[in-house]
């Protein structure tokens, strides 16, 4: 099982949003800690894999060797891709 470590700017993010909709991403995002791999696609950009999550895009950095997925940018499909 995945660990999961939030960027303070996706905390934030998070917060913003409305408490339906943050809940869902969460929930989502908790619900890949038993298998990641099976949800994410590689980001071709960087070193990141991708979690679709509706409207919403959350990359992710996995460290395999110590079982983390570190999430680092969580915003709308229109502005992740654009970063």
């Amino acid at each position: 099982m995945f660990s999961i470590n939030w960027h303070p700017n996706v905390r934030r993010f998070l917060r913003k949003l409305p408490a339906n909709i943050s809940k869902r991403i969460i929930n989502k995002i908790k619900s890949i800690q038993e298998n990641p791999f099976r949800y994410l696609e590689h980001f071709e950009r960087k070193n990141y894999y991708k979690l679709r999550i509706g409207d919403y895009r959350a990359l992710i950095d996995v460290d395999v060797q110590g079982k983390i997925l570190f999430i680092q940018v969580l915003d709308k499909r229109g502005r992740i891709y654009k970063r």
